[in-house]
Order: structure tokens, then C-alpha cells, then sequence
């Protein structure tokens, strides 16, 4: 005899996990054209495909993962592409992002943040350009027209691209501020062009025993072009994006985001005008140290499925989650590999199974380690028959499973 509504929620709130039992009464309530009979074929639907999804006492789950993400992985791409249709950004896709990740490099190759912005920027182009300006790494080469000098005159001349000042939002006399600030000598405006500075470039910089010495005056260059004018250190370039967009009282309006080349969360966040709630790297070291292991976690599944999707492959999130777990857990990220998870196993088998197999079996003789055999590895390499999953399978040479296992 089939039960009641009620009654049947009341075992699903038993078995279902607390949110996922908030969010079915909620989808019920709001199901105004169902009948009682419909929902309660809902709930038991539910009920029963959690329970199929649930993973069996004993599961390999290590092994089911490695092969769920391992297998699809071959079909994976080996090539950089350029960011979502801007030329100038390159990031990192397919197979050598997703070694990254699993690697924990510890810089990507192709750093990038998407930053967002908050209620008083994002509808502004111009003053999500603003916050830009503030954020972009600007040096006087970027600045510069040209860097001109003589061989024995200390006088160096500046000429200044207007158009590039403007758009980095820097002034002449924001520079020679900056020049001013520094050692290498006193700077001045031109008389003949707003647009040019002259710098006399002091005697301790190049002695007269080097007055015609190319190498000094080349360092001298070197030093200029790369003096630092405003910025975040890290962010070399920055790009507006429009990331939504939508029709208030018949207006369009569009939401606007910072895309950089380059990442430095930490001072990212602190810039006014960046929404820090949203703002994202896919540097998962910076995360770690800013935010926490946990949103560490969060950054490499997000990563690993983001490649995936975008290879076009279908992988269950749950594998992916478990070697996110494996990866932090200990509350660093390590990687998936011989200096990290791998490599850091208690058994010496295990990892001389893994990579260096001879220096790993001499390590282990050197520090008189033992082997319980305990693993699946080290059981195959001896000859035992392997414990899988939680452990639940316990067979080896003269032991016999015990009446409650065998009855299981």
C-alpha cells in the first residue's frame, strides 16, 4: 500500500542530505500543477537515484577516479588558445593546463584574473577603465617614445607617446616625480616640447672614467625603460570585457570586467572599485595564501572541470572532487606526483612503483623502513591478492574472510 506524501518525505529527510532535502520540498511547494500522486513519485524518484548514486562499501574509488579523468584526458588538446576572443591574451588550455593544475605548479604559464567590479564601476566602461589604469604594472617604456643619449654627455632625452598616456592614465609630471625620486639625477620639463623630459644624469651613475663607456650608458637605458611608474607588480597587462548585458527602461545597460595578463590577488583586492567577492586568479598558490585551503579546494575543481568541459569531455564532478580532497587535505596543496601525494605514501613499494624506483628502494633500506603491505600497489608487486576501497576485502595468503564478511 503506497504511503502518504508526508510520510515519504519524512524518510527522504532521513536519507537525503539536509540541502538537498531543503531543495526538493522547495521545487514541491513551488509545482503548483502536480498532484499529490506526482510529487509523491517525485520524492520517491529522488530517493531512489540518490541511493544508486551512493558508492558502495568497498569501492576502489581512488582507482575509478584516476581512470574516469585519466581515459577521457587522451582526447585532450595540447595547444594554447587565445582568450575568449582577445587577441592580445593568451591562456592555457587542454592537457598542459589540466598537468598544471594536478602538478601544482606553482605559477601557471599563462597567469590571468578575471576582476570584477562593484556597483559603482561595473556599468561604467570609463570607470572600469579607471580601476584598470590603477591595476596595470606601467613603466616608462611603456610610456616612452624614445630614450635618447650621446656617448660622453650625461644629458639623457625622454620623448613621451601622449597617446599612451593617456590611455595608461599617467602625466610628464607624474614621471618626473618618479625620476626625481630616484638616484640616477635631476629631471626637467622641456621648454620646447610638453611631451619631452631631460634628464642630467648624476656623476655617481656614470663616472667620468666611464663618460664613453657603451656599456654603462646601455645599463643606465635598461634601468629607465623598466622604472616603475604606478601599478599592481605582477599584472602586465589589463583588457575591459563585457561580461552582461541587459535593458533597464528601454536603455541597454552592460556590465563590465577587467581581464589581465598576469595575476597578484592580494593587491588586487584591495584596489577601490574591485568586487572581492567575485574577483578570481587561476594561480591556485595566490588562492591558497590569500583565501584559505578551502577555496583552494573550490579553484581546482573549477579548473579541472572547466578543461574538461572545454575539451568537450563528460566527467562526473565527483572524481574530480576527490582529487581536489587528495590535493589539500593535509592543508597545502600538494601535487598529484613523486614530490607530493605519490611520493609522500607510507609504503616504500608504493612509491618506488610510482617514479626513481631504485634511489626510492635505497632511501627506504638506508632508514630500515617496514612494509605492512597494506595497499593495492605493494599487495600486487608481492603477490597478494589486492584490498580495495575502504579496506572491506581483506584476503591474503592463509587468512580467510570472516562469516560477516563473507555474509556481506
Amino acid at each position: 500500500m503506497r504511503r502518504s506524501l508526508k510520510s515519504i518525505l519524512k524518510s527522504a529527510k532521513e536519507i537525503l542530505p539536509e540541502n538537498l532535502y531543503e531543495e526538493l520540498v522547495k521545487k514541491l511547494e513551488e509545482a503548483k500543477d502536480l498532484t499529490s500522486k506526482d510529487k509523491y513519485e517525485v520524492v520517491e524518484e529522488v530517493i531512489r537515484r540518490y541511493i544508486v548514486s551512493m558508492v558502495e562499501p568497498g569501492e576502489p574509488v581512488g582507482t575509478v577516479a584516476a581512470q574516469s579523468i585519466g581515459e577521457p584526458g587522451t582526447q585532450m588538446t595540447l595547444r594554447t588558445f587565445h582568450y575568449a576572443g582577445l587577441m592580445e591574451f593568451d591562456v592555457t588550455l587542454g592537457l598542459p593546463r589540466l598537468i598544471e593544475v594536478v602538478d601544482a605548479k606553482r605559477e601557471p604559464s599563462t597567469p590571468i584574473m578575471e576582476i570584477y567590479l562593484d556597483e559603482d564601476h561595473r556599468y561604467s566602461e570609463e570607470k572600469a577603465r579607471e580601476v584598470a589604469r590603477k591595476i596595470e604594472y606601467t613603466t616608462l617604456e611603456k610610456v616612452m617614445y624614445s630614450l635618447e643619449y650621446t656617448l660622453g654627455d650625461r644629458r639623457v632625452l625622454i620623448k613621451l607617446d601622449p597617446e599612451m598616456l593617456e590611455d595608461k592614465g599617467v602625466t610628464s609630471n607624474m614621471i618626473l616625480t618618479v625620476l626625481n625620486n630616484t638616484n640616477i639625477g635631476e629631471a626637467i620639463l622641456s621648454p620646447e616640447d610638453p611631451y619631452a623630459i631631460i634628464l642630467d644624469v648624476s656623476e655617481k651613475v656614470i663616472p667620468d672614467e666611464k663618460l664613453f663607456d657603451y656599456k654603462t650608458y646601455k645599463e643606465l637605458e635598461f634601468k629607465l625603460r623598466k622604472l616603475y611608474i604606478k601599478g599592481i607588480k605582477g599584472i602586465n597587462r589589463t583588457s575591459i570585457k563585457v561580461i552582461d548585458e541587459k535593458i533597464i527602461e528601454g536603455k541597454v545597460v552592460r556590465e563590465y570586467a577587467i581581464i589581465t595578463e598576469g595575476s597578484n590577488l592580494a593587491e588586487v583586492l584591495k584596489v577601490e572599485g574591485v568586487d572581492y567577492t567575485r574577483t578570481k586568479t587561476n594561480n591556485i598558490f595566490e588562492i591558497a595564501e590569500v583565501l584559505g585551503i578551502e577555496a583552494a579546494r573550490n579553484a581546482i575543481i573549477e579548473e579541472i572541470m572547466k578543461v574538461l568541459e572545454d575539451s568537450g569531455l563528460d566527467v562526473d564532478i565527483r572524481h574530480v572532487i576527490l582529487v581536489a580532497d587528495v590535493m589539500t587535505w593535509s592543508g597545502a596543496v600538494r601535487q598529484i606526483g613523486r614530490l607530493g601525494v605519490a611520493g609522500e605514501k607510507p609504503s616504500a613499494l608504493a612509491r618506488a612503483a610510482f617514479e626513481v624506483t631504485v634511489k626510492q628502494l635505497y632511501d627506504a633500506a638506508v632508514a630500515g623502513e617496514e612494509e605492512s603491505l597494506r595497499g593495492v600497489t605493494e599487495s600486487i608487486i608481492v603477490g597478494l591478492p589486492p584490498r580495495v576501497g575502504t579496506g572491506l576485502v581483506i584476503m591474503s595468503i592463509g587468512i580467510q574472510p570472516t562469516n560477516q564478511i563473507r555474509e556481506r
